[in-house]
């Protein structure tokens, strides 16, 4: 079982390195000289290769030391970064999560493709090691991240050093010019005075250096005196070697026993403050103790003008999606159980009751927001992955397309994200092959060769924004009423607005391709886009210019388990409408019907808003009272109102799936549990208004 669970861990861990990879790759693509991006590429091929190896996955291990000797050669500057090298390894990464997929019960993984990448990557390998640009050469000799980095550097030349001709201090002269350095001598090894020859170095010296030069530069200081010293090079604040406790800086005790000045019985037998206790037992040497507290300091100094973010890595713990949908489950139900206890307190009209009530209901509250807080992710790492969709696809047809990203580090309930991936792809594969011209086509109207498409979000209150925009062509809305009118989803009579002409992509069928392609033509898609959108209580709008751009925007509430509702009713039926888009409430008078005319419209501070009345819309029996309450809210960017019987005000409302079960549910997004136990029906805004529309236009064109 547990080889299980780490076989496990192992194809995560593989699964976000190469995501990791594909980022890096594309990145390099842009810098092909950045040596820091080379090196990335390598480590995560590293990782992969070794990691493999450990867990049994041979073919991953195999295959992925054919792309790290390549990359090695490149890390070392012998072999220069190419588009053919980034098309291969890109290649070579979709090959390796081919690999992985077979493992978890996918589809066999293309040994021949395999073979493939192998040979292209060996005929782009040259045999004998090329000459490279001397910049890029002196580049790949650095293994050490940019910036500066404390060394500790232990020099302890051999007592006849002498006899060579080498004087050290002149080698410790050199490591200052390299940077900052704190030089402490180790003088323990001093013979008296008449024992002493003056042609032996009895003298040790342990440098503390802070420099942006890497561990090959300070070696190379001492390179003609290897054998005539003991020479130790430790980077002393790579974040990826040190524990959080270190990060914070070790204690002396701690530097003594890593660097072997002592061992841990000896230590155990004085207590703090360690130096002078050290140093009076007679276990460490005082020198010894000043190079540790000089360590100390320095590494301390060093960490408080760049502080490392690995704490914050070692803080973040794995945890599988399940249990954190078993979290939030519990949560709703505990929202559901303090309605209750709210709603009994209330009721019996016990003090000392409702004081408890009240404090559940803030600890509730808080857990709530905490709980959700950790479904919460950044849509960066969406966003990322559509690099690569727009780089392949963009040279599949013959595009020049950059694509840009903001607002990365927005935050959107997991759920969300995860069912977001889809619509953005078709989202920017119409964009790319529908929006952007070819070059050519670009620079005969006076536009740069290279087209733009932007991804970008936003937070908007209880929402999200999500907005795809390219400055290609736009869209042209005589055509689509034309293409619309062919293909008979519009009446040849009918009128549309620009903007009703624009949201017409996302119906059924819909395609203004003239003919069928690998990417698109087919009228499959958009249609999907829409219906996703709608599934995740979203909206999706579509502005265009023509000859300059078109903006796709998706409206996404943050979550999907816990919001703020608005609980109506109509008789003893109770709804919820999304708080989020509810604009107003006002009442619907006997004097309001009658200046109505027999039309569903009321008159809102002189603004026709019409209205739907819930009660005929789902055949409810029962008289409706003499006044009703109308809620105002803003659907697809238009105000529409809903006739109830009462509003009963705002309601936590904790979503329940209907399931598959309900035949008539498309105008209903969920349900959710009431303090009473009773059940509470969740509408779906934009269903229920578009059905409306539709089932009026069919009306009035059978008449």
């Amino acid at each position: 079982m547990a080889l299980e669970l780490d076989t496990s861990a192992f194809t995560e861990e593989a699964y976000e390195l190469l995501s990791e990879l594909e980022e890096s790759l594309l990145e390099l693509e842009e810098t092909p000289t950045d040596m820091e991006l080379i090196g990335r590429v390598f480590r995560a091929m590293h990782t992969i290769k070794g990691s493999g190896a450990m867990f049994g996955f041979d073919a991953v291990a195999k295959f992925t030391h054919e792309v790290e000797t390549v990359f090695d050669k490149a890390r070392s500057g012998t072999l220069p970064v190419t588009k053919g090298l980034i098309d291969l390894t890109l290649a070579a990464r979709d090959q390796i999560r081919s690999i992985l997929d077979a493992s978890q019960g996918g589809a066999a993984a293309d040994e021949a493709n395999a073979d493939r990448i192998i040979a292209g990557l060996r005929a782009l390998s040259p045999q004998q090691e090329a000459a490279v640009a001397p910049s890029v050469a002196k580049a790949a000799a650095s293994t050490t991240p940019a910036g500066p980095h404390v060394f500790r550097v232990r020099f302890e030349p051999k007592p006849e050093i002498f006899s060579s001709g080498t004087n050290p201090l002149l080698l410790i002269n050199e490591l200052r010019d390299l940077g900052s350095c704190q030089v402490v001598a180790i003088t323990h090894g001093l013979p008296a005075l008449e024992e002493m020859d003056p042609e032996r170095c009895y003298t040790q010296w342990e440098i503390f250096l802070t420099t942006t030069s890497d561990e090959n530069a300070i070696r190379d200081i001492f390179i003609f005196v290897e054998d005539d010293c003991t020479l130790n090079v430790r980077l002393l604040d790579r974040p990826d070697e040190f524990s959080h406790a270190q990060q914070e800086g070790k204690m002396l005790g701690e530097i003594l026993l890593e660097r072997g000045d002592i061992n841990q019985q000896s230590l155990d037998k004085v207590l703090t403050p360690l130096g002078d206790r050290l140093v009076n037992a007679g276990l460490v040497p005082a020198d010894k103790v000043r190079a540790a507290l000089t360590e100390q300091r320095v590494v301390q100094d060093q960490r408080q003008q760049q502080p490392s973010k690995a704490a914050e890595v070692d803080a973040v713990v794995r945890v599988p999606s399940t249990k954190l949908d078993k979290l939030v489950n519990l949560v709703g139900e505990l929202v559901t159980v303090q309605a209750r206890l709210n709603q009994i307190s209330g009721q019996l009209n016990l003090q000392h009751l409702q004081l408890v009530a009240e404090e559940i209901e803030h600890l509730t509250a808080e857990l709530r927001d905490n709980t959700m807080s950790i479904r919460m992710l950044a849509i960066g790492s969406t966003f990322n992955k559509f690099k690569r969709l727009v780089r392949d696809l963009s040279t599949e047809l013959g595009k020049q397309i950059e694509l840009t990203t903001s607002g990365a580090d927005t935050e959107l309930d997991k759920t969300v994200i995860d069912q977001l991936n889809d619509p953005l792809v078709h989202i920017i594969r119409n964009s790319i092959d529908h929006g952007i011209e070819k070059p050519e086509q670009r620079q005969a109207v006076g536009k740069p060769p290279v087209g733009q498409i932007h991804l970008s979000a936003i937070h908007s209150g209880t929402s999200v924004l999500i907005q795809v925009r390219d400055d290609g062509k736009g869209l042209n809305p005589q055509l689509l009423r034309q293409k619309a009118v062919e293909k008979g989803i519009l009446s040849a009579d009918a009128v549309l607005s620009d903007h009703e002409a624009y949201q017409l992509i996302f119906a059924a069928g819909f395609s203004t391709a003239e003919k069928i392609t690998n990417v698109s033509g087919r009228g499959v898609g958009m249609d999907v886009v829409r219906k996703s959108i709608e599934s995740l209580r979203g909206t999706i709008d579509t502005q265009s210019t023509l000859g300059v751009g078109t903006s796709i925007t998706l409206k996404l509430p943050l979550t999907l388990a816990i919001i703020e509702g608005l609980l109506v009713c109509v008789n003893s039926n109770h709804f919820v409408l999304p708080l989020a888009a509810v604009e107003e409430c006002v009442e619907l008078s006997p004097t309001d019907i009658a200046n109505s005319h027999g039309r569903h419209i009321v008159n809102v501070r002189d603004e026709i808003v019409p209205f739907i009345r819930v009660r005929e819309r789902f055949a409810m029996e029962g008289e409706r009272p003499t006044i009703e309450q109308i809620v105002i809210a803003n659907v697809d960017g238009k105000r529409v109102g809903l006739a109830f019987d009462t509003v009963v005000g705002q309601h936590q409302t904790v979503i329940k799936n209907l399931g598959d079960s309900f035949e008539y549910s498309d105008e209903f997004s969920g349900a959710t549990i009431l303090g009473d136990g009773s059940v509470a029906l969740l509408l779906d805004l934009a269903r229920m208004v578009r059905y409306v529309e539709l089932q009026e236009s069919s009306e009035l064109g059978g008449s």
